[in-house]
């Protein structure tokens, strides 16, 4: 249910097609719209539909961009049909809606507000993000994270702060058909749609992360945009610190990556995203010795890169996590830690937890006892299911050693 509801805010059934969203599931298409109807009471097909209305009409409340432009952006088949559902749905057509709101004036990139729980802990989570920054790929500034995409092979960047119960999101360089996969993926990116309530009061049930909690409430779990950029980056990190991790992926990004020429206004050219991220087919014959990167951890890169093309690793975040870590832990080069790394941030598994992680471990260090092993700290985090990734972001955000 929750992974279904996943994917269809990735997008999943902007086709309509729910047979092949039930395929994805691995149930099929009666079942899963008798579970949706009994702990919904509307169908996946309804829930598509809401989330397509409800984007559009952020878009008409704060955009000045064209009914045809937000029609085909929110994925409406025609101009005739978005007019249709906003009459039957709230009464008026949109070009009524907006006449009765603020028109927001147009912007060098379009600018959406994407709404948030309270408590946010934004802060924590640009921290996080800016230790971590690949170099020309993502910038973090003066409360402000931005980063390159491509999407539907269109490169664009993204400039994302904190406005106080909303996340503002301006997008340069993207066409209107990009608009809602973007959203999707951010909303993911910064746990847009965490509950801080309910991850707090089963976490809270642990001493140390009540403490933990009191001093960081709304701790979310930081996404990523990419999954295979990810999987790289977590390979470089593998047993360095992440200063010298970022290091290696900037100059990773800097010999292999695309150069971008989208412009961000009253940002300098040294300032902004430079660079897209490298993709499988440029890292599978890459020679990266030179660039400081092991032997044995270049041969690693290599052959994620090869099993991503191959279509033996993919990062849908509907799959089982306990399926994906064993797939990934095949290559060579690839052990536990990262893997449930990978899928708490690139599969968005709010459970998966990396156990053997040397911060977490630390984290309960005590001047009268020999450091946590990894399968007590395993058996302890029982406990915390089913939010075992918001723990581990809590135990690292306590020290000086953090994951990744």
């Amino acid at each position: 249910m929750q992974r279904g509801l996943r994917l269809i805010a990735d997008g999943a059934l902007e086709d309509g097609d729910i047979e092949s969203l039930s395929e994805r599931l691995g149930v099929t298409s009666r079942h899963l719209r008798r579970l949706f109807t009994k702990h919904l009471g509307a169908s996946p097909l309804a829930v598509a539909h809401t989330q397509r209305l409800h984007f559009a009409k952020r878009l008409i409340d704060q955009t000045a961009l064209p009914m045809a432009d937000i029609a085909m952006a929110s994925g409406f088949g025609s101009t005739r049909r978005f007019n249709d559902v906003f009459r039957n749905t709230y009464g008026r057509t949109p070009r009524e809606l907006r006449k009765k709101g603020n028109v927001v004036a147009p912007f060098a990139g379009l600018t959406v507000q994407l709404p948030y729980r309270e408590p946010f802990a934004f802060d924590e989570l640009l921290r996080f993000f800016a230790g971590r920054a690949i170099p020309g790929v993502e910038v973090v500034q003066e409360g402000r994270y931005l980063r390159s995409v491509t999407v539907e092979g269109v490169n664009s960047v993204l400039d994302l702060r904190d406005s106080g119960g909303n996340i503002s999101l301006t997008i340069h360089g993207a066409g209107t058909r990009s608009l809602l996969p973007i959203i999707q993926r951010v909303r993911g990116m910064f746990d847009l749609d965490a509950s801080p309530d309910d991850v707090a009061r089963v976490l809270s049930r642990d001493k140390r992360l009540q403490s933990l909690l009191g001093k960081q409430p709304g701790i979310r779990v930081p996404g990523a945009w990419d999954g295979f950029e990810l999987t790289i980056r977590a390979i470089l990190g593998q047993q360095i610190s992440v200063a010298a991790a970022t290091t290696l992926s900037g100059r990773l990004a800097r010999r292999y990556g695309e150069s971008l020429t989208v412009s961000v206004p009253g940002l300098s050219e040294q300032l902004a995203p430079s660079l897209i991220f490298p993709r499988p087919e440029k890292l599978l014959r890459s020679r990266l010795g030179d660039l400081g990167i092991i032997r044995s951890r270049a041969d690693t890169i290599r052959r994620v890169a090869k099993y991503v093309m191959e279509g033996k690793i993919s990062f849908d975040s509907s799959q089982n996590t306990d399926d994906f870590c064993r797939s990934l832990v095949e290559i060579k080069g690839i052990g536990e830690w990262t893997a449930q790394y990978v899928a708490m941030r690139a599969l968005k598994d709010p459970d998966a937890i990396p156990c053997s992680d040397l911060g977490l471990l630390r984290a309960f260090d005590a001047p009268d006892r020999e450091r946590m092993k990894s399968a007590e700290l395993t058996a302890r985090a029982e406990a915390w299911r089913p939010w075992r990734a918001y723990a581990a972001l809590l135990l690292w955000g306590s020290g000086e050693n953090s994951g990744g």
